[in-house]
């Protein structure tokens, strides 16, 4: 319900979406999620990016012609057994990091 009415999914798009331009060469954006809606968005959005654009496999293109605009550095990264004793909310949430070419 509350992500529903703050439209939180939302927001993280426009937010992905904004961050790609607001980096520079070799910057880095590092996303926590904390839930599987989130993580679905930010894993799509890093995958998109990292992929480049998407042509036919019929197309004969070189690998710089795809406009790839990040490289993937983490691909999911979770707790530990040691953070998880710790502090157990940790349980939920995945790092992932991408890295602006």
């Amino acid at each position: 319900m509350r992500i529903f009415i703050n439209q939180e999914l939302e927001q993280i798009e426009l937010f992905l979406d904004g961050s790609v331009e607001l980096l520079a060469t070799g910057g880095r954006l590092a996303v926590i999620s904390f839930h599987s809606l989130e993580d679905r968005i930010v894993k799509r959005f890093i995958r998109h990016q990292v992929q480049g654009d998407r042509l036919p496999a019929s197309v004969p293109v070189k690998d710089e012609a795809l406009n790839k605009r990040m490289k993937m550095i983490v691909k999911a990264a979770k707790a530990d057994e040691k953070e998880l004793q710790e502090n157990i909310r940790a349980r939920s949430a995945i790092l992932r990091v991408a890295e602006k070419l």
